[in-house]
């Protein structure tokens, strides 16, 4: 008996209109490409069509689509110990944990393992109210925490409207978005003062001593690429000591590489109080995440039960990736590389593009992660489509994005933005070649311009 039969790809589209519930859509209303192969920075769809992958698929696979050192190590791990309960000390997890803390800035020197971002910032604030005995918890609004419950409820964005009413003590604010400011600044250093003095204000009105924490995206994500401006997350450190607030900086996204570092917040040399990370530790290979915690929380628990755990939590597989990829990241300079290709082939090659095109308003980014803002006029700042458009309002970026596809780039589209972001491992030739694509399919764009 063939344990794992393989399927044709109209019968694997078939089953999958059949038994798949997919998320965060209607699901009469979609058509989801079969996908046959992957390699690289590339995978082949079920119409044999190539596409250059500028999505890493949901910003994760940072090694790029099967990379052979990392499924091989995958492979001898499985031969060695497919799985054990979390309560027992194993190889993989021990030396996955010290390698994470290891890069870990500062003293957060233990690791919380999770089976990816959203329980990992469910259990960070969980650790947070816990250390503090307080309830409250700020995040901003332009943000994307996860989509389980207290995570949810974190996010800033549309997306949560359809969870609410959810976990109570969670206050939005502002955070800095130099070109479409919110304090109505002029440059990035008054943005950043602003945005300071609007998060003490919220803290003021919410009484500090009810704060356990402030959560933040150490670069916003899905929400634009927003890069703090310098000083900001200094900031944020000032008021969290000055309060006794737990610092939380999200890294799902950011972190491994994704920004040019081993973690975003090196590049201002912040110490959080928790780090939480998922996504690039092991580009998703297997389900991974966690939270790096600081001495002091560390300790909080050292004679009191943290209440909190996962079946699969510190799984022997996913650990085991995680140490293969942290060791080919070593080995071969994949934050280096990522840095190199954000500031000499990427940052300059959008910035040529921003020139060539009115519908262009502003390029931002770090390392191999870039968005591209899209506006009808540029005088104006309008957006190209509404602030969270769908059916005919959102059509100007579906064309740009079918314009990609149809000359095999795969996008990813968020908004009225293209973001960049491939795999760290992708080539200087072949961003080149995705951004000569992107070039061509924003006269898509440009048509919509005034």
């Amino acid at each position: 008996m063939e344990l794992l039969p393989r399927l044709d790809a109209a019968e694997v589209r078939r089953l999958d209109r059949a038994h798949v519930m997919h998320s965060w859509s209607a699901q009469d209303l979609i058509d989801p490409p079969g996908v046959v192969a992957a390699r690289g920075s590339r995978f082949t769809d079920h119409t044999g069509r190539e596409y250059l992958d500028f999505s890493s698929q949901l910003v994760n696979v940072n090694l790029g689509h099967q990379h052979p050192d990392l499924v091989a190590a995958i492979a001898e791990a499985a031969g060695r110990m497919t799985t054990m309960a979390p309560g027992f000390a194993v190889e993989t997890r021990s030396q996955a944990a010290a390698m994470i803390a290891d890069k870990a800035p500062g003293d957060l020197d233990s690791v919380f393992f999770t089976n990816g971002g959203a329980d990992a910032n469910e259990h960070a604030i969980r650790m947070a109210r816990l250390h503090t005995g307080r309830h409250k918890v700020l995040a901003a609004y332009r943000s994307y925490h996860g989509g389980t419950a207290a995570a949810m409820a974190l996010t800033g964005e549309p997306r949560r409207w359809g969870s609410e009413p959810s976990v109570s003590g969670v206050v939005h604010h502002f955070g800095p978005y130099p070109y479409r400011s919110p304090f109505h600044s002029e440059s990035e250093s008054q943005e950043c003062e602003r945005a300071l003095a609007h998060l003490r204000e919220v803290i003021a009105v919410e009484g500090p001593q009810h704060v356990a924490a402030i959560v933040l995206e150490t670069i916003v994500g899905t929400n634009g690429v927003l890069v703090p401006p310098d000083g900001y997350l200094a900031g944020v450190r000032e008021i969290c000591d000055e309060h006794g607030i737990v610092m939380i900086a999200d890294e799902v996204m950011a972190g491994f590489g994704r920004a040019g570092e081993w973690f975003a917040v090196d590049r201002w040399g912040v110490t959080p109080d928790l780090i939480t990370f998922a996504k690039g530790v092991n580009s998703g290979y297997v389900p991974l995440g966690g939270v790096i915690v600081s001495a002091a929380i560390r300790e909080t628990f050292g004679q009191r039960p943290y209440p909190g755990g996962l079946t699969y939590q510190g799984h022997p597989l996913a650990c085991a990736s995680a140490v293969a990829s942290m060791r080919i990241f070593e080995r071969d300079d994949i934050v280096g590389r990522a840095r190199t290709l954000g500031a000499d082939i990427i940052g300059p090659g959008l910035r040529e593009i921003a020139q060539r095109h009115p519908s262009v308003g502003d390029v931002r980014g770090l390392g191999v992660m870039w968005a591209v803002e899209l506006v009808r006029d540029r005088e104006t700042r309008e957006p190209l489509v509404p602030f969270n458009a769908h059916g005919a309002q959102a059509a100007p970026m579906a064309e740009v994005a079918a314009a990609c596809k149809k000359s095999g780039l795969w996008p990813m589209v968020a908004g009225n933005r293209v973001h960049v972001v491939p795999p760290l491992t992708t080539s200087p030739d072949e961003v080149r070649e995705g951004l000569a694509i992107l070039d061509e399919a924003l006269a898509v764009a440009d048509a919509h311009t005034a």
